[in-house]
């Protein structure tokens, strides 16, 4: 038989066991508990700075400040010094779309309507600044004045001079680089700077730009680009091509540049109808 002394030590190494076991288990537990919330932490984190990239912790008053800042300037020109500029007001500089595009159409006398898809990405300012003369109906009613030597209808100028416009001007934004004249440019052929179709702001001098604008009915490619492109003609590219076709005669100063025919722009509105109204910030006059 075991002693009474081999029996207390098998008990305390029993009781020693159980103390042990449930120690580690609870040392078990605790890892785990850990673990859980070093994970969710974790998760925590990572959302949290998705959304502080996304700017969901900005504040109001920072969020309204980028709504609020400007995208287009606009330079005053005046009606005293030229008499054929007309006063509708200035476009607003805040909430400009810079993204997407927006449609202009121009209905004339000469066939189906002409759609352009304007790039408000490369040109905010320009497709504003058309789409604000659009809300003021500056355009209705008017003649396309020219038609140019190097393959381009000239439109946007109430006064039918080639010097009107609005009281104010705007910079070029998208004018294409001078091509490159080294033989180093490559054999494949240059890159046609303004294809048939471009639609392009004009400006006297380059730069200050009003309503007046060309849509191309040739490809044109100048060795010194001035014009800011727009957009393109996205529909009635048949009537383009048709104008462009009208015989000239000369003008006022003996450049055979003028349509024999009259060519009048019923309407130039934006957007899907007729009605669509501009962005809010075209309402600001």
């Amino acid at each position: 038989m075991a002693s009474s002394k081999d029996r207390q030590r098998k008990l305390a190494r029993a009781k020693h066991d159980r103390r042990m076991a449930k120690r580690a288990s609870k040392e078990r537990g605790k890892r785990r508990l850990y673990a859980g919330l070093g994970v969710s932490l974790a998760v925590l984190l990572i959302v949290g700075g998705i959304a502080w990239v996304g700017g969901a912790f900005d504040s109001a008053d920072k969020k309204e400040d980028t709504a609020a800042q400007d995208v287009c300037a606009w330079t005053p020109q005046s009606a005293t010094t030229n008499t054929n500029l007309k006063d509708v007001g200035t476009p607003g500089t805040k909430g400009i779309p810079t993204l997407g595009s927006d449609t202009m159409t121009i209905s004339t006398d000469q066939g189906a309507p002409i759609k352009v898809e304007m790039d408000q990405e490369k040109a905010p300012c320009g497709t504003e600044d058309l789409r604000y003369l659009a809300t003021k109906k500056f355009f209705d009613n008017t003649t396309c004045h020219e038609i140019t030597t190097y393959g381009a209808l000239r439109c946007g100028d109430p006064s039918g001079t080639g010097l009107g416009g609005p009281t104010y001007s705007v910079y070029s934004e998208n004018t294409p680089a001078a091509p490159d004249p080294s033989p180093s440019a490559g054999p494949g052929g240059k890159p046609v700077l303004y294809p048939a179709g471009t639609v392009a702001l004009i400006g006297n001098p380059p730069g200050t730009n009003g309503s007046q604008f060309l849509i191309f009915f040739k490809d044109y490619s100048p060795a010194s680009p001035e014009f800011s492109i727009l957009g393109t003609v996205s529909a009635g590219m048949d009537t383009v091509t048709k104008i462009g076709k009208i015989p000239t005669v000369a003008d006022s100063a003996g450049d055979k540049i003028k349509p024999k025919t009259k060519i009048t722009i019923k309407t130039l509105t934006f957007g899907d109808t007729a009605a669509s109204a501009a962005p809010s910030a075209s309402a600001q006059s």
